[in-house]
């Protein structure tokens, strides 16, 4: 990979105590939950949201949208604007700019506000998960690197699971500005713990943007480009509107809302767990079964989901496939261009984080059109053509290192 050296600063080996390195990687990870959670929170709240600002569901979308196409450009361009920066300043400053944009959410008292408040989200995406995602190495002993990393990651699942559902039970039960307030409360206490707990991190290397135009010289980025394409846009176009499908179709109470969505978190962990190790054996069979299992869901939603047990079930299959579905994405990237990690990384956020908008941005418009249900259909119809395009691709990573598939 194309890097410069900037500092003579020992990366690798941390010389403070193992157990403060070790709440320094769960100060890390609550970070990456907070910004997870910041991210996707409109979804449980979106009906609520739009009834206060007398928007519709699909301009209310866009609280979804912004933040994925502002983590798209923020990921490769923080990385080398602030290439030279102390990473815990970084680290610090980032999750103090999330606890304003959460605070600015819950007091707006226009859409635009609010608007602004996601603009920040996303810049607070895009630079964390450049910095954070691999900041394991220098916190824990080499040999604890890679379940440093699990840890790590294991904020975006526990982000669906926990963040999402108790941030629609708070809007329920004291309004969604609540839900707001209680985060940015939270992210104060992560940014704290990131001052206290993060160890000074100068600079060592800057990653260059030159390297990632290397990368879309090699077949199997590029076809892992299309398939993250295809199956986040099936993925988000239709789970940013799975609150009004409930209401609207399973005619499921505000209430209740929370244990649906918690079924489908629930999954999402299991899913994941189960991608971690499946993608070690076979990356083209995780990712096919994952997007046939959401397909699956999603098309039979609308004839299955009117009924409280069949939605709960298709939700559980959704939130299953949906936890693998990152794991496959990442793998793929990083098993196609082993000789830049970081850059592998960097292109996998970019496009996961763009295409999570424009999912939810297409979404909005089909939403506004026609109904829910018809949403959840062509975002079926989207993952089959992943299915199909995965099935017949040649530049395939058959296998995956147990490190990138921790990822």
């Amino acid at each position: 990979m194309s890097t410069t050296s900037t500092s003579t600063a020992a990366s690798a080996v941390p010389t403070r105590s193992p157990l403060i390195g070790w709440l320094a990687v769960i100060s890390v990870m609550l970070g990456i939950f907070s910004i997870v959670t910041a991210e996707i929170l409109p979804i449980g709240l979106l009906t609520s949201i739009g009834s206060s600002f007398d928007i519709s569901n699909g301009a209310a979308g866009l609280m979804m949208t912004i933040p994925g196409i502002l983590a798209a450009i923020a990921a490769p361009t923080v990385t080398v604007a602030t290439g030279r920066f102390d990473r815990r300043l970084m680290l610090c400053a980032l999750m103090l700019l999330l606890a304003i944009a959460n605070f600015l959410a819950a007091a707006a008292p226009a859409y635009w506000v609010m608007v602004i408040s996601r603009v920040l989200v996303g810049l607070v995406i895009g630079g964390f998960w450049s910095i954070g995602a691999g900041i394991a190495v220098r916190l824990v002993r080499t040999e604890r690197v890679g379940t440093a990393t699990a840890v790590i990651f294991s904020a975006v699942p526990l982000g669906s699971v926990l963040g999402v559902p108790a941030g629609t039970l708070i809007g329920h039960l004291a309004g969604w500005r609540m839900a707001f307030v209680v985060m940015g409360v939270m992210t104060v206490g992560v940014f704290l713990a990131l001052i206290v707990l993060v160890p000074p991190l100068p600079a060592v290397q800057v990653t260059r943007l030159t390297v990632l135009g290397d990368l879309f010289r090699s077949a199997g980025a590029r076809v892992g480009l299309v398939l993250t394409f295809l199956i986040v846009m099936a993925h988000f176009g239709t789970y940013t509107y799975v609150t009004p499908f409930l209401q609207q179709v399973t005619q499921v109470s505000p209430g209740l809302i929370t244990t649906f969505l918690l079924a489908y978190g629930i999954a999402g962990i299991i899913g994941n767990f189960i991608a971690g190790v499946t993608v070690t054996h076979g990356l083209r069979a995780t990712f096919v079964v994952s997007g046939c299992m959401l397909a699956g869901a999603t098309l039979l939603l609308p004839v299955l989901g009117r009924g409280y047990i069949g939605a709960i079930v298709l939700l559980i299959v959704w939130g299953l496939a949906y936890g693998a579905i990152p794991v496959c994405s990442q793998t793929w990237f990083s098993t196609s261009a082993p000789h830049a990690p970081e850059a592998a990384s960097i292109l996998f956020t970019s496009s996961f984080q763009a295409t999570i908008a424009i999912g939810a941005l297409l979404g909005g418009v089909v939403v506004d059109a026609t109904s829910p249900s018809t949403v959840m259909v062509l975002g079926g119809a989207i993952a089959i053509l992943m299915v199909l395009t995965v099935t017949v691709g040649r530049a395939v990573p058959e296998a995956a290192s147990p490190r990138s598939a921790v990822k």
